[in-house]
């Protein structure tokens, strides 16, 4: 251990929760340091336009969000460093984090590392993810007003992301591989009654088609065996998250689909740590969220070193 590389802060993660953390760390003078991780900006960086984030009133590239957020941070003394986190030792303060380039210790962290969409992993999905594949209906549903879409999952999530994009969308298919739905009553009550939703029961996408843009879907009907080819503008896959907590296993406390568990404050179950974003948050999964529980978590460290020194 040495003063090079011991800090006050080291965040680990680099989408909204996790630059949004810096900036007001910084904004602090804790000088922390953001490892990045594989993608900086994390899934907003694929994200074609955003429309929802408060000051920008046509718009934002995700990309060009991610650059804007980490210019604010930098700005203020945070430092990025693109490099990939590859193990923690939470036994004792200063923590130590270890990366490709080497160990670091931090007498606070905030995990950031965000959560990606389950994938159905068929033919398709990745090619034309962006053109009309999407995992978020709240970003994408608006470009699919008047068009027809299929949504796949049987859970609440499809049942609620698939209302929403009744409000776009001419009709909206959903596609589950099973014979009732997992949503719960009310959701499913809705769905039904929603004149622009229908059901395809039983059957499983094995295939996303198209020229440039998602034109069709191959579908399979698990009990029967039967392949068809279904007409559809676009394909919005619903079927959960995988949050990005294997670092984590055996150090910190974890729900039961393996989100991180904080109090109101963004605090772990280890004094010290703090997480923010969808790599603790299974329900809203939304940029302005993810910010505001960064900024919230980087408030509170700030508490906490405070507490420490005093």
């Amino acid at each position: 251990m040495s003063e090079n590389n011991v800090h006050k802060m080291i965040i680990i993660g680099s989408g909204p929760a996790g630059l949004a953390a810096a900036l007001y760390a910084s904004r602090a003078n804790l000088e922390p340091v953001v490892f990045t991780g594989m993608l900086l900006g994390g899934q907003v960086a694929n994200t074609h336009i955003v429309e929802n984030y408060p000051g920008f009133p046509d718009g934002i590239s995700g990309p060009d969000l991610v650059e804007a957020f980490k210019k604010q941070a930098e700005r203020f003394g945070t430092r990025i460093e693109f490099d990939n986190v590859t193990a923690l030792d939470l036994s004792e303060r200063p923590f130590k984090v270890t990366t490709y380039g080497g160990d670091h210790y931090a007498e606070t962290l905030i995990i950031t590392t965000g959560a990606n969409p389950r994938k159905l992993e068929i033919p398709g999905e990745e090619e034309f993810t962006g053109r009309g594949v999407s995992y978020c209906a709240t970003c994408d549903g608006h470009f699919f007003t008047d068009k027809d879409v299929v949504v796949v999952g049987g859970g609440d999530s499809a049942m609620e992301e698939g209302l929403f994009l009744t409000r776009y969308a001419n009709s909206v298919t959903v596609v589950h591989r099973r014979d009732e739905l997992r949503a719960g009553k009310l959701m499913q009550e809705r769905a039904f009654n929603n004149p622009k939703v229908e059901f395809i029961w039983d059957t499983v996408l094995t295939e996303i088609e198209g020229n440039g843009v998602v034109q069709s879907v191959r579908l399979q009907n698990k009990k029967t065996g039967e392949e068809s080819r279904f007409s559809t503008d676009g394909a919005f896959i619903f079927i959960g998250h995988i949050p990005n907590t294997e670092l984590y296993e055996g150090q910190l406390e974890m729900d039961e689909l393996g989100y991180l568990v904080v109090d109101k404050y963004m605090q772990t179950n280890v004094p010290g740590v703090y997480a923010a974003g969808e790599v603790a948050d299974s329900h809203f999964r939304q940029v302005i969220t993810s910010a505001g529980m960064g900024a919230a978590a980087a408030m509170q460290t700030t508490h906490f070193l405070e507490e420490q020194s005093s």
